[in-house]
């Protein structure tokens, strides 16, 4: 039978049964790693999970911003490091730039008891064991969702238009957000356009970025699959994007009325939202295929999935979903990867149209438990702890020790031995959280 691994969030008595510790690999420039700097002051990039110091013994769980790191402890703190243009570290406004790296307990929540923490590219956000939302950093795009014309925040700031609910999940996208609360409903804030946050307004824009707006006269360039083409073609939709919609501040989103939601995933101009009824929606943009449906329209639409998810996770521009699948154990049901949308570095784990959810036969007999998604590369963890990855290696952002793609998942053998209880990615970093 499936078992998830489990691990307390906010229980009281994690410390007196273990301790833990957190690894890092992948690219360093930012400080992402938490890893010291050399004599010559730069941060390198680590090409095998590397033990992250300066960390209580006690962390429970760890998120991967774009760019940033956060690290939530039994006693309900929360670390940071990693980036901080946008004070998305919670240090204020005077920590020094050569500090960034250091792993350092986020001011400000000294109130609140957080069980769980949630990062984008400019924010970072902690969910308080009383269901309440919390956010800091800096967002033109109303990703804070603190009201309008709010974008910034040095210090954590309570989500007030959501007092009144009890937040289970956020994700975040390049400029948009969802909250999912503890009864299912959907909350979305933020960056609009592609109707990436589904219906919370009486109508839908379409972005520069969106796969039917000015993509066709690129078609050739995009087959092409270049890594600096397509980075351009996002870089200049997002200098037409200025005048486009903006969501200040959380609403229900209308078209899940009467729907439980029970796990989102944004992707950097997408969005997944899966049901308790098992189906599972798409939103945003599609210029990669990363909604894996045949149906253009805007709006949250069912993804052409024929297993059954049961958790979802996005990458800057491809969507990857844990499914049930059949099995000859009698004990329960087995579980494997679909993915679809971008693959540029083989980040989809398989070959066959990139469009088309698919599932990752690499895995074979693996159980995975949870899955993860970067810019170019992916990575599970399965129910023996093993962590296996895919993908883009550039800066060693898969852990193997070279700079070499995967284009099928590979077993990341140096955390052999080891108990992981999470693994999770950046858009070129990853933590992996270990039992001791």
């Amino acid at each position: 039978m499936l078992k998830l691994r489990e691990f307390r969030v906010c229980g009281e008595g994690f410390g007196r049964w273990m301790s833990s510790a957190v690894m890092s690999f992948g690219d360093g420039s930012q400080g992402a790693l938490g890893l010291p700097t050399t004599v010559t002051g730069l941060v390198g990039d680590a090409y095998e999970p590397t033990r992250v110091p300066g960390l209580p013994s006690d962390v429970t769980s760890v998120n991967a911003g774009h760019y940033h790191s956060l690290a939530v402890t039994s006693q309900g703190q929360i670390w940071s490091w990693g980036r901080n243009n946008e004070s998305q570290l919670g240090r204020g406004l005077l920590a020094p730039r050569d500090s960034w790296n250091e792993p350092k307990r986020v001011q400000g929540l000294d109130k609140v008891r957080v069980c769980a923490a949630f990062a984008s590219g400019v924010i970072s956000a902690a969910i308080g064991d009383d269901g309440s939302l919390w956010v800091w950093g800096r967002s033109k795009r109303g990703q804070l969702g603190l009201g309008k014309g709010i974008v910034e925040a040095v210090v954590p700031s309570r989500v007030e238009e959501l007092a009144g609910e009890k937040i289970a999940k956020v994700s975040f996208g390049w400029g948009h957000a969802l909250a999912e609360t503890e009864d299912g409903n959907l909350f979305g804030w933020g960056y609009s356009a592609d109707a990436r946050l589904g219906k919370v307004g009486n109508s839908f824009e379409t972005s520069p970025l969106d796969s039917n707006a000015g993509i066709s006269e690129n078609r050739g360039q995009l087959s092409s699959s270049t890594f600096e083409v397509a980075e351009k073609l996002v870089l200049e939709g997002m200098e037409k994007e200025e005048s486009m919609p903006i969501v200040w501040e959380p609403c229900l989103v209308e078209e899940l009325h009467g729907v439980e939601v029970v796990d989102i995933a944004c992707g950097l101009d997408h969005s997944l939202v899966l049901c308790r009824n098992g189906a599972l929606l798409s939103c945003g943009s599609n210029i990669y295929g990363q909604l894996g449906r045949v149906k253009q329209d805007l709006g949250m639409l069912p993804v052409d999935i024929s297993l059954i998810p049961v958790s979802i996770a996005s990458g800057l521009g491809h969507s990857l979903a844990i499914c049930k699948v059949a099995s000859s154990d009698t004990m329960g049901n087995a579980t494997s990867i679909v993915s679809w949308g971008w693959n540029h570095s083989s980040q989809l784990g398989r070959t066959g149209p990139e469009n088309a959810p698919l599932l990752v036969e690499g895995l074979g007999e693996e159980i995975p438990v949870s899955v993860s998604a970067g810019r170019v590369h992916s990575v599970a963890l399965t129910s023996e702890g093993e962590v296996w990855v895919w993908g883009c290696g550039k800066n060693g952002r898969l852990g193997l020790g070279s700079s070499c793609d995967e284009a099928e998942p590979i077993l990341l053998d140096s955390l052999q031995g080891c108990e992981v209880l999470q693994a999770v990615s950046g858009f070129d970093h990853n933590l992996v959280l270990i039992a001791e």
